[in-house]
């Protein structure tokens, strides 16, 4: 359905980014159901949203709005954004992987605002963590209404725009890496004997425990891995496993790939 007043916010794209930030505002109180609309061009997924949030408006088509986030795939933004500048859009924040402010700007009309973001998935859940960094002509009160937006879902960190990329690398797609590690300790722990439900209780909670133990600390991860592992004992024959296969360089070369597939996609 369509609204009938501008909306506090337009999202632009109800994929997995923009289904995960819809969620985390609305369940943070940043807005109401009725004060967000969503431009979906996927029929089946206007019909997801639609259901997953009563009251929201979903729309095929960017509408008039002041302030838009832009949440779409890097192969359609710029001709998403040029159709955003016709129906008037002044302000954009924009979660598009790779592409910078200075392109996102070009395709808009000269002085419209724009604001790079990378969030990730846990957004979700109020748990995301986002760079953020602002175009050439966003001020102090446009990055204040960015970090609004993203602090109502997570933590917010400002970067300079030339180090997005690497915060794409290390939390925007960080996410899969411990999901990938949880799979394989899980799989370990069957391995081993545990049942699946019983080894992925242990393994989730000792992520989890192990991530508030790193922020509530504020310890530095090898103090805190020294501290587990005592001379000859299990943890150590573990690590020392672990070092020999490389798992320390993989990861870093992981995250450097990431980096460098973002650099790609905004070329």
């Amino acid at each position: 359905m369509a609204s009938t007043l501008e909306p506090k916010l337009l999202l632009v794209g109800g994929g997995k980014m923009g289904s995960a930030l819809l969620a985390g505002l609305l369940a943070a109180g940043w807005a109401s159901p009725a004060e967000i609309v969503v431009s979906e061009p996927d029929s089946a997924q206007r019909d997801r949203l639609a259901a997953a949030h009563p009251g929201i408006t979903v729309v095929d088509a960017p509408i008039a709005a002041q302030d838009v986030l832009l949440a779409v795939k890097p192969d359609v933004a710029e001709g998403v954004l040029r159709t955003l500048g016709v129906v008037g859009v002044m302000r954009v924040l924009s979660v598009v992987a790779g592409l910078s402010a200075q392109r996102l700007e070009a395709a808009l009309p000269p002085g419209r605002i724009v604001v790079r973001a990378m969030p990730n998935t846990p957004a979700l859940i109020g748990a995301g963590t986002s760079g953020l960094s602002g175009g050439s002509v966003a001020n102090a009160e446009d990055l204040d209404w960015a970090e609004g937006i993203l602090d109502a879902v997570g933590t917010v960190v400002r970067v300079p725009e030339r180090l997005l990329d690497a915060v794409t690398g290390v939390s925007g797609s960080g996410p899969a890496y411990v999901y990938l590690m949880a799979e394989a300790m899980i799989d370990a722990g069957v391995t081993a004997g545990l049942s699946r439900d019983v080894s992925r209780q242990l393994v989730v909670g000792t992520l989890l425990g192990s991530a508030r133990m790193l922020e509530e600390t504020g310890e530095d991860p090898v103090d805190l891995r020294a501290a587990v592992t005592s001379p000859g004992g299990t943890t150590a024959a573990a690590i020392r496993t672990l070092e020999f296969k490389a798992v320390r360089s993989a990861y870093i070369e992981a995250v450097a790939a990431a980096v460098e597939r973002s650099r790609q996609l905004g070329r």
